[in-house]
């Protein structure tokens, strides 16, 4: 246990700084003890058995009815992280409110409460539970405030966490680094005005604050003005004799999210003279020498990387997407497999299992390989069930990908990904007014969503004659994302299906030109095909063919516009 005075900086630097919470606690459940009741050890057995059959929820239930009837504090502790790592918030608030009365002096407690009243959006009681750990602490506001940005940045809301980071800042308005943290968390969320704001004026408190320049610096490219930022950024290091080599990373970063790669990498050369042991550095030349494909000095920087111990889980996964480039597929399956955790976790295992099943020919072990990993990792149980759902579904195995995609959305139930992912596949499986009404709700709940706007859109056009309104919702996705290809091709389709074909070939090459697959370029050749262009129209489809061989499209467009009678 920690001291009271220093629990809340020792844990802000243990848990919320790199990796997701869970993954730093063992979730064994504890045997109960002689003295528990009867029923707290039935409870405690019924989830043992629930998370052996993959249910999460049933099980997190008994354990939290376990630590209400215990007067164990680890009980509850053990109950509240499980909830805390399957993502069950409800449940969470419950064991840890529990935890709390039994440990009424216990930090940890109070900061896993505050999580998962963040998680359910009830800000006034997240902010209860970090204030007092905040002040209790003893150490400066500011510092905690920075700490804590980095943690709510892997949370899924930045919105809500930007809203929470201003409310916890409010009392602090001349320290530079509380400052410092509201504009970090603004930019993360997306607000780029209110991000140099509040930077400049932590810079005005403390003039000589480098990574506040710096993000005011970033906050000024993501507003729009990248020749102004990198002129800023570039004035910082030149008006210093011995310039810090943290102005010349941030000022590589610029680069690279402007597309100068080159210069990118000159600023990282540069750094690497200085500090040859400079982690940060080595990554992000490694990563810009992966952008560019130089795949060889990537492999070799990410090996670099992977030895110093440091972002080794970044490491495994671009390790694992070259070797999986380069057809290596048990390397790239070795290498996937060793992402445990981190952003990349879930679809470095997904991957994994597809290679299993599709390279190596061996579905049962894909799926196995899937279950082995949400039972080693809680914090990504759930996601793993999405990616069995999909798996199965690419497997042709419908019913029991149908069975998944529910027992998934029983669990995250707000997941977009989750709920069209159910829709597509009662599409396939031939069941257009379940797949209609399954779009139609996740449009209704999430209006202003562009994937499940476009799905639901295209669908109409595509299975339906209901073209008014499939354009209408194709229109209205376009306004949220307006140079996505896929949506852009939607409407090429629905313009198609009206009889608008010049209009529609303007769309679908537009569309065409951002996403190069065969089933924008079926839609260009039918079109043209309409129009009477039956040369171009062939033209393309034998392009397309030498780029698709194995498009069942393409063929499909063949046989019924080319077939010889």
């Amino acid at each position: 246990m920690f001291k009271t005075d220093d629990f809340f900086m020792h844990q802000f630097r243990r848990w919320l700084v790199a990796l997701p919470l869970l993954t730093l606690f063992s979730l064994t459940i504890p045997h109960a003890s002689a003295d528990e009741s009867a029923d707290a050890s039935a409870h405690i057995l019924q989830a043992e058995i629930a998370l052996q059959r993959e249910d999460y929820l049933a099980a997190m239930v008994d354990y939290r009815k376990a630590a209400e009837l215990s007067d164990d504090p680890e009980i509850a502790r053990k109950a509240a992280l499980l909830g805390l790592a399957y993502g069950f918030n409800d449940e969470t608030v419950r064991a840890a409110k529990r935890w709390l009365k039994l440990e009424s002096d216990s930090d940890e407690a109070r900061l896993v409460l505050g999580q998962a009243y963040f998680r359910l959006g009830d800000l006034k009681d997240a902010r209860r539970q970090y204030s007092y750990l905040i002040e209790k602490s003893g150490e400066p506001p500011g510092a905690q405030l920075v700490l804590l940005v980095r943690y709510l940045s892997d949370e899924e809301d930045l919105e809500l966490g930007d809203e929470l980071m201003r409310s916890l800042a409010k009392p602090y308005p001349d320290s530079a680094e509380a400052q410092f943290a509201v504009a970090s968390m603004a930019l993360r969320a997306g607000d780029a005005p209110f991000a140099m704001d509040r930077a400049r004026r932590a810079v005005e408190l403390d003039p000589d604050y480098l990574k506040a320049r710096l993000l005011y610096a970033r906050a000024m490219l993501v507003n729009g003005e990248p020749d102004k930022a990198i002129e800023y950024t570039a004035r910082i290091i030149g008006d210093d004799p011995d310039p810090d080599p943290d102005a010349r990373m941030e000022l590589a970063i610029m680069y690279l999210m402007t597309g100068r790669d080159d210069d990118a990498l000159s600023q990282v050369n540069q750094v690497l003279l200085e500090q040859a042991g400079r982690t940060d550095a080595l990554r992000l030349m490694a990563i810009i020498n992966f952008r560019q494909g130089y795949l060889d000095a990537a492999w070799d920087d990410f090996q670099d990387l992977l030895g110093t111990g440091d972002y080794d889980m970044d490491a495994l996964y671009y390790l694992a997407r070259i070797a999986d480039y380069r057809g290596e597929y048990d390397r790239a399956i070795r290498l996937y497999s060793e992402v445990r955790y981190g952003s990349n976790a879930a679809i470095s295992q997904g991957r994994a299992a597809a290679l299993i099943a599709f390279e190596e020919d061996d579905s049962e072990a894909a799926l196995q390989h899937l279950d082995d990993f949400a039972s080693a990792s809680p914090t990504l149980a759930v996601d793993m069930l999405l990616a069995k759902a999909q798996l199965l579904a690419s497997l042709d195995r419908d019913d029991e990908a149908l069975e998944v995609y529910d027992r998934f959305i029983t669990y995250r139930p707000d997941s977009v990904t989750g709920v069209l992912g159910r829709a597509e596949l009662l599409l396939r499986s031939g069941r257009l007014d379940d797949a209609l009404d399954a779009y139609a709700g996740a449009v209704k709940r999430w209006p202003d969503n562009a994937l499940a706007l476009n799905a639901y859109g295209y669908t109409l056009a595509d299975r339906t004659d209901r073209y008014a309104k499939a354009e209408k919702l194709i229109r209205k996705a376009l306004e949220f994302e307006p140079d996505n290809a896929a949506i852009i091709d939607s409407l090429g389709w629905v313009l198609f299906k009206q009889g608008e074909y010049d209009a529609a070939l303007l769309e679908l090459e537009r569309a065409y030109e951002g996403l190069e697959d065969p089933e924008v370029a079926a839609h260009i050749i039918e079109t043209l095909v309409a129009m009477g262009r039956t040369d171009e129209a062939l033209e393309m489809l034998l392009a397309a063919e030498v780029q698709f061989p194995d498009s069942e499209l393409l063929a499909d467009v063949r046989t019924r516009l080319f077939a010889t009678p």
